[in-house]
């Protein structure tokens, strides 16, 4: 019964609307991935299929919908080894679609931008969190699904200013993403007029799994009093080992224990669970943030399409920034982009391994236009010129 209404509503859709012409549309998700350095605990492997299902959710998704209006979406997977050779691999994509979603690192993403060929091509970054690709060394044919490290920062910094945590710790890695969270959270601290009282980097090598119960009091003794210790371990390497071992029993927040995430398993509310419950049909596992990022790039082109009805790029890039365009992206509210960015605007959900704590924007942080826009690089804040 269920499917004979579907089918029904179908029907309807095609009869209410106009002629419309057959449209294909092809997208290439182009993945390179450097390889991850040795860490403590391998617990939490990294899905071969990382961003891939996603984007192949999505791809289904468009399909189902554009059966009914006559049109159709394909998606080619390229992976490209740590040591290939990506422009190439770009360039090659290009050349049989101007429709990129890229799993890659930043500096590799505006290279790509740069490409001649990628000149009227339009680009969705689902991988790289840097808040540089947002600001400065934005790009104009360069949209983000994915939340950046500014975004998840602030909305763990309203969280701290609702429950009156004004007294904040921190111990950050010394990778590049970690040294690069750790400057969004200080930087949200001051924004939010919290204080980052005291700070540690972490540069143990020792096995923490027999030893964090000794060595962990002793690191974060000096720390003194605090509300809550601030985590910045990107690779997951450390950060699950400081949760009950600090000298000064506190809760832990960031890159471990309540983290704030683009997505996670615990989302159920708004129709979430629905999303869910496809996504670990299709790929036998659960969606992460990058997955989530890759399928939102995907369902961002198949409701451009299905509204404009056009599958060149001038006319869906204008009307994916435009005012017009929104994505049900089962976080409680419309999606639209920050036209002056590209970055996708969106609440941020504060999980634990096993619950949904709360979402930001928190209530009460307002905004003049968009309380969404209180999350990461508001306008005047951003130096990115390309948009203008």
């Amino acid at each position: 019964m269920f499917r004979q209404t579907i089918f029904g509503l179908g029907l309807m859709l095609c009869g209410a609307a106009p002629a419309l012409a057959d449209l294909n549309l092809p997208i290439t998700f182009l993945q390179q991935i450097p390889p991850r350095p040795p860490v403590l605990s391998n617990l939490d492997p990294i899905p071969d299929d990382l961003g891939i299902a996603g984007a192949q959710l999505g791809e289904l998704e468009n399909n189902t919908t554009g059966q009914f209006l006559n049109q159709g979406y394909t998606l080619e997977v390229v992976q490209v080894a740590p040591d290939g050779d990506l422009a190439e691999a770009a360039r090659a994509a290009l050349a049989r679609s101007p429709y990129l979603v890229l799993n890659v690192p930043a500096t590799q993403a505006q290279m790509i931008a740069d490409l001649p060929e990628a000149a009227e091509a339009l680009l969705f970054n689902t991988g790289a969190r840097d808040v540089s690709l947002r600001d400065a060394g934005c790009r104009a044919n360069l949209l983000h699904t994915i939340p950046s490290d500014a975004m998840r920062a602030d909305a763990l910094m309203q969280f701290a200013l609702f429950k009156r945590w004004d007294k904040l710790a921190m111990v950050a890695g010394m990778h590049p993403r970690d040294v690069a969270f750790a400057t969004a959270l200080r930087n949200s601290a001051t924004k939010y007029g919290l204080g980052v009282i005291a700070e540690k980097t972490w540069t143990f090598d020792a096995d923490m799994r027999r030893s964090a119960a000794q060595e962990v009091p002793l690191f974060t003794q000096e720390f003194g009093d605090f509300a809550m210790l601030l985590i910045a371990d990107e690779l997951d390497d450390f950060g699950r080992y400081l949760a009950y071992n600090t000298w000064t029993p506190r809760p832990v927040a960031g890159s471990d224990g309540l983290r704030p995430v683009a997505w996670d398993r615990v989302v159920e509310q708004w129709g979430a669970a629905q999303l869910q419950s496809r996504f670990h049909e299709l790929a036998g596992r659960d969606m992460t943030p990058h997955d989530y990022a890759a399928w939102a790039a995907m369902r961002v082109l198949g409701e451009a399409v299905t509204r404009t009805n056009a599958d060149d790029v001038a006319t869906l890039k204008a009307y994916i920034l435009s005012d017009k365009f929104e994505l049900a992206g089962f976080k409680g509210r419309a999606l639209n982009f920050r036209h002056w960015n590209g970055q996708l605007r969106q609440p941020i959900p504060l999980v634990t391994d096993r619950a949904l704590v709360i979402q930001a924007p928190l209530p009460g942080f307002l905004h003049q236009f968009n309380e969404m826009d209180s999350l990461g690089l508001d306008q005047p804040e951003s130096e990115c010129e390309a948009f203008e």
